[in-house]
């Protein structure tokens, strides 16, 4: 899929993309004078998962590394896309924020309450972040009880965090919820099985947003369905991220997607994260060969340009990572490498002004020596 293609597609999906929407839930104007604080605080955060070593369960163990030492914000109101190749975390990091997947090290924090703090959840702390933050699955049919009604899955996350409400407000709202997205009324006694990939995915969003959290994580929300679907939900979620001021933390592999609904962009690189900044900086002036090598593997829409660019190929395998590299990871397949890049694991500094942030000693040095070849 092209970037420039997918981007056309979804400024244009339903004509509604750049139109400001009024109304919005209970509280959105209280919402919307708080944009741009801090919601999540992410510190340091690791996810290590010993497995053993052999084909047996008593084998040695070793440790897996899936998410290394990540750093990050989201702000109130904003898109933050976490791009990256597959098995390099993004999912892994997703659902550690959220308390699905255990965390090692580090710390989360939601608004001013520590969610995780050196790999311990304090209940109270995740009951709170329960209300606050719901999650979009990768697999929309997967993620939707097939012996549930559609009115039963949207009714659920009610039922659990809005106790107090009555019957006949629940069913408004579960009604109120489906028509944001697309569906209505007569699609209530219908099950899972009924709908379309894009339904299910609209559902899915249905359930998320019906308690009205404040952050919804979306994992590779798009990435079943095809261009047009994708366009249809892509416009969807940042209609209803204006109307309702959430914070989105997008994951994504197909950086068109990305660069059509964030603000600011994560690139990861087998659970350490490689570049920050905000969209126009990632995708107008990347700094990191990584990010460098992904952007160049986006095919462009015109044949004559295609076949005149350069691309930026990276040679070899992702290394696993049980057994990551001394130094850089992205080392071994890296154009720009030297000697020094073997030695030491490069930090996330400061590149420029804001919040930029990039992870290789090379950036900001003359690149005028051949590569050795680690």
């Amino acid at each position: 899929m092209s970037e420039t293609a997918t981007q056309r597609t979804v400024d244009m999906g339903n004509g509604t993309a750049g139109k400001p929407l009024g109304g919005g839930a209970a509280g959105g104007n209280a919402r919307a004078s708080a944009v741009g604080e801090p919601v999540l605080t992410v510190r340091d955060l690791k996810v290590h998962f010993r497995v053993p070593r052999g084909a047996y369960p008593w084998s040695s163990k070793a440790t897996l590394r899936a998410v290394d030492g990540v750093s990050f914000d989201v702000r109130r109101g904003e898109t933050v896309g976490l791009v990256g190749e597959s098995g390099c975390g993004k999912s892994t990091l997703a659902r550690a924020i959220i308390g699905l997947t255990p965390v090692t090290e580090g710390r989360v924090r939601w608004r001013d309450t520590e969610t995780v703090s050196e790999g311990r959840r304090p209940a109270a702390a995740m009951e709170r972040l329960r209300k606050d933050v719901q999650m979009v699955f990768q697999d929309p049919l997967a993620s939707l009880d097939p012996r549930m009604t559609i009115e039963q899955i949207v009714t659920e996350p009610l039922k659990v965090q809005r106790p107090g409400l009555g019957r006949e407000e629940t069913h408004a709202r579960v009604v109120t919820m489906l028509e944001r997205v697309g569906l209505g009324a007569h699609h209530l006694s219908r099950y899972a099985h009924e709908f379309s990939g894009g339904q299910c995915q609209r559902i899915g969003i249905a359930r998320a947003l019906v308690g009205e959290p404040q952050l919804v994580i979306c994992d590779e929300p798009v990435s079943a369905l095809d261009v047009s679907i994708q366009a249809q939900i892509v416009n969807l979620l940042r209609d209803l991220q204006r109307e309702l001021q959430l914070s989105l933390l997008f994951v994504a592999h197909d950086l068109a997607v990305v660069k059509a609904i964030s603000q600011r962009v994560l690139v990861m690189y087998l659970g350490r994260v490689m570049e920050l900044g905000t969209r126009q900086e990632v995708y107008g002036s990347p700094q990191h060969p990584y990010t460098r090598a992904l952007l160049s593997a986006v095919p462009r829409p015109d044949p004559a340009t295609e076949r005149t660019r350069t691309h930026a190929v990276l040679t070899g395998e992702m290394p696993s990572p049980l057994n990551l590299p001394s130094g850089c990871a992205f080392r071994t397949r890296c154009p720009e490498a030297i000697g020094a890049c073997a030695e030491e694991v490069p930090q996330s500094v400061s590149r420029g002004t804001g919040d930029r942030r990039v992870a290789c000693i090379r950036v900001g040095v003359e690149r005028d020596r051949a590569p050795s070849g680690v």
